[in-house]
């Protein structure tokens, strides 16, 4: 009972850390289209938080740009969905 309760509790945590994460990468690529004040404390921010997972993309041998236009971000999305749905979903899956 309170291992069930426990693991839900980590598992809803865990998507709730993932869905804030894949809104701020939305608002970065948002902000990173219309050629934002590098001084600007909220844009720096937003590159801080999300520059280590773009890294991590970039550092695989899969390009990630395409056209000028880079995809790092939507891998990005795409792997914390994936992450979302397989680690919440087992976690879920063991309390339930």
């Amino acid at each position: 009972m309170v291992l069930n309760t426990f693991l839900l509790a980590v598992a809803s945590l865990l998507h709730i850390i993932i869905t804030a994460y894949t809104w701020i990468i939305i608002a970065a690529a948002l902000v990173s289209w219309v050629n934002p004040d590098p001084y600007n404390k909220i844009v720096q921010l937003l590159y801080r938080i999300t520059n280590p997972a773009y890294e991590l993309v970039r550092k695989t041998r899969i390009p990630t740009v395409f056209g000028g236009i880079d995809i790092a971000p939507i891998i990005v999305l795409l792997a914390l969905q994936f992450l979302d749905m397989f680690l919440v979903g087992i976690l879920v899956g063991i309390a339930g």
